[in-house]
């Protein structure tokens, strides 16, 4: 049976992520972002990427979970993930849709 590798220590895992953050930091136009993107990510990936950005605008719109489901195909479970995330996550999703949808989002 094949062995699993030792975990990454979090600090360089931390340090691979921040490495990350900065080479998006860098792109300024939404297509070099996109080709980094296509270029990084599988197609599943992708797509599972853009789902749940998909439902930060329904959220917080309030539109039912279900609802969501409804118009946008993604799982419930998803939905769910992304409203936790977006509760009580790191505020990443927050600052994007600050953004992309300040009409939606609050200042705090």
């Amino acid at each position: 049976m094949k062995q699993r590798p030792e975990p990454v220590p979090s600090s360089e895992a931390a340090n691979a992520l921040e490495g990350l953050a900065l080479a998006f930091a860098a792109l300024d136009k939404p297509e070099d972002i996109t080709a980094f993107l296509r270029d990084l990510c599988t197609p599943a990936e992708l797509e599972a990427l853009s789902e749940r950005w998909k439902v930060v605008p329904l959220l917080l719109e309030g539109v039912p979970y279900r609802e969501i489901h409804e118009r946008t195909r993604v799982s419930v479970t998803t939905v769910g993930r992304v409203a936790r995330s977006l509760s009580h996550g790191d505020g990443g999703y927050a600052a994007a849709a600050r953004r992309r949808f300040p009409h939606l989002v609050p200042s705090h």
